[in-house]
């Protein structure tokens, strides 16, 4: 698999859903996932992992026809993509999920490739087995995602499947840093331990988040979470915590 380095985020923009649009021409192979990296730049959003599928793996993409041969995983690196959905936050339910809808979609037309988004289903897309095969993260003990650079502050916001194989930087394959992480803290901080090696009991923390006891993780984010010590200059501020958490309870809440 190959490996892509993430961007870094620059000055918010008031319409970031047309800038990311606005060149309308169409650059080539070799210069395509560096222009892709400053598009998404525009948005607070990056690469998070860039690899070439596999002969035989099927990817059914609705409505498209061809070959699918690199994947470009992106979405927010810790809170850089934050001020800009804040900026031009979409009207009703689900306002990330357009926010980005809107941008991936943007960006697929430019850049000649097929959007996926991870909450398009079902059938949903494999975001976290993408993720896991390229190399470029790997899983917690609280069964999160962890990134080498991010930590667990890190979230897939959609994909674009290219028909070409792009040319990619050398695969950079990285060790688990949870594999010789020290008394793995993100276990013994949960209030209410709900995680275990292998398990996570949803129902104990959705519980204690509701009550007065849980305002700690409703207002700031998970706290076994917030006690990993991988990526910490990019915790979620309070607002964003909030946001995710908020999201997270309605989900939940519902089951």
């Amino acid at each position: 698999m190959k490996k892509n380095s993430p961007t870094s985020c620059g000055t918010p923009s008031t319409r970031p859903n047309k800038e990311v649009g606005s060149d309308t021409a169409a650059p080539n192979s070799r210069d395509r996932l560096t222009q892709l990296k400053s598009a998404l730049k525009k948005t607070g959003l990056v690469i998070l992992a860039a690899f070439h599928t596999v002969p035989d793996e099927n990817i059914p993409l609705p409505g498209a026809k061809g070959s699918s041969a690199t994947i470009v995983l992106a979405g927010n690196g810790g809170g850089s993509m934050w001020q800009y959905f804040v900026s031009s936050r979409p009207d009703g339910v689900h306002p990330l999920d357009k926010w980005s809808t809107e941008i991936f979609q943007t960006l697929a037309t430019r850049f000649g490739a097929h959007a996926v988004l991870p909450h398009e289903g079902p059938p949903y897309f494999p975001f976290q087995r993408w993720a896991l095969n390229s190399g470029q993260a790997h899983t917690s003990p609280i069964g999160i995602l962890i990134h080498p650079e991010y930590g667990l502050w890190h979230s897939y916001r959609g994909a674009l499947i290219f028909p070409q194989r792009l040319i990619l930087p050398p695969a950079r394959e990285t060790a688990s840093p949870c594999s010789s992480c020290e008394g793995r803290p993100c276990l013994s901080n949960c209030p209410v331990e709900a995680f275990r090696p292998e398990f996570y009991n949803l129902k104990r923390c959705v519980a204690h988040i509701h009550e007065p006891e849980g305002r700690d993780c409703r207002m700031t984010g998970c706290r076994a979470r917030r006690a990993c010590p991988v990526g910490r200059e990019h915790v979620y501020a309070p607002a964003q915590a909030e946001f995710h958490m908020a999201a997270f309870m309605e989900k939940h809440s519902k089951n």
